[in-house]
């Protein structure tokens, strides 16, 4: 359950290396970007009123409703939609059911819309959820359906607490729960140059993603005191990143670099890696960082980014979280299940505490924050969130925390 942060939690004690909260080559996928279903899901479990029906403080319902609270919650998801999005739609709602179940005073209820993964279809279903009694909407997934559905609840002074990573769609009153790229590079990089490791080379996507970091490197190298050396762009061709690579290369044995930061996922960063060894530029002589997404196995493995450091949120709650899922619907959660189960609980707690204030902006914006599957996490007045991480070391086909995940957001705690 997700309740505001007391003040006074104490500060994040010293760094240690814990392999029980770690990763292993072959664990969880990655966090940030790209969002992976581990199995096949089970058949979605009705654990609500049938469709149609009369539920307090409104009119009729149509569609699935979860729970029989006064306070009506949408939740937008592309339930059908084709492939990955379908399926990791469904485990999100699979979530939002669990944590119902698990919120025993909870005094919501959950009115399920599909927005079919497109604009249309959000803003039909944010109309609908509106127009049934919705008083705050959580979701959708995907940028265009955040901004399509926000084009309805905006003037309706109903807000939006979305599932994106794209901070375009955030604003007052449509704020983004997910794991932001920006949070990922402030965290690293803020990191690496306390620990020394403060003249940074960069190789990023030419792409939307290695726009955002870029921008994210820029502020975040400059507020930790630190520079940029040299930054290069390739294009998702192995001739580019070869080519952009051996040029990194090249200054990083001058000697002015002490930092190499590759944010990419999948089979990239591992291919820019062993392009710098080839290329005389070796793990033992120089730090790299990364970002969520070098929580896979690829990467993990890559014995060129052994010592390597990249951010994430600490382990055991979300192994918990899966534990009970599974128990509940028969498969493995998808890793963004997290967000719904956490944005139900977080609207079921602040209704208990708050009554009808709870769906404000102040509300939502409580400076101390939230505590949730993944740990501490505050909605930002401009839509965008600020969340506590860990930071993990890659050594030899595995990665433990060096630094744990603050507890709260005081002044000081390692943010």
């Amino acid at each position: 359950m997700i309740w505001p942060l007391l003040s006074g939690l104490g500060r994040v004690g010293e760094s240690r290396v814990s392999r029980q909260r770690g990763f292993r080559a072959g664990g969880f996928k990655a966090i940030a970007g790209a969002m992976v279903v581990a199995a096949a899901l089970a058949a979605c479990t009705p654990g609500g009123l049938d469709p149609g029906a009369l539920a307090p403080g409104g009119g009729p319902v149509a569609g699935e409703v979860l729970g029989t609270g006064a306070v009506r919650v949408a939740l937008l998801l592309p339930l059908s939609a084709t492939g990955n999005a379908g399926q990791i739609a469904r485990d999100m709602k699979n979530a939002a059911d669990l944590a119902l179940r698990e919120f025993q005073t909870a005094g919501i209820q959950i009115l399920v819309k599909d927005d079919r993964g497109t604009p249309e279809g959000a803003r039909a279903a944010a109309s609908a959820a509106i127009s049934e009694g919705a008083g705050l909407i959580l979701g959708p997934l995907f940028a265009q359906s955040v901004t399509a559905a926000a084009s309805i609840a905006k003037p309706a002074n109903i807000p939006i607490v979305a599932f994106s990573t794209d901070t375009s769609t955030a604003s007052r009153g449509v704020y983004l729960m997910s794991f932001l790229p920006q949070t990922d590079v402030d965290r690293v990089i803020r990191f690496a140059a306390r620990q020394g490791k403060n003249s940074f080379a960069a190789l990023l996507p030419a792409n939307a993603y290695g726009t955002v970091v870029q921008a994210a490197l820029q502020s975040a190298a400059a507020g930790a005191g630190g520079r940029i050396v040299a930054l290069e762009t390739y294009n998702l061709d192995r001739v580019s990143m070869q080519e952009k690579a051996t040029a990194i290369a090249g200054i990083v044995k001058q000697g002015t670099v002490n930092a190499v930061f590759i944010p990419d996922g999948g089979d990239a960063t591992p291919f820019l890696a062993q392009v710098l060894a080839a290329n005389g530029v070796l793990a033992s002589q120089i730090r790299y960082l990364g970002s969520g997404q070098w929580n896979d196995s690829r990467i993990i493995g890559e014995s060129n980014l052994n010592g390597g450091w990249f951010p994430g949120p600490e382990l055991a709650g979300f192994q918990a979280f899966a534990g009970r899922y599974k128990a509940a619907f028969g498969s493995e959660p998808a890793r963004a299940s997290s967000l719904a189960y956490d944005a139900v609980s977080l609207a079921a707690g602040l209704s208990g505490r708050f009554g009808a204030s709870a769906f404000t902006d102040k509300v939502l914006t409580t400076p101390s924050g939230f505590i949730g599957i993944d740990g501490a996490f505050r909605l930002l007045a401009d839509g965008t969130n600020q969340r506590a991480l860990a930071v993990y070391q890659i050594e030899r086909g595995s990665a433990g925390v060096i630094d744990p995940a603050p507890k709260n957001f005081a002044k000081g705690a390692g943010l």
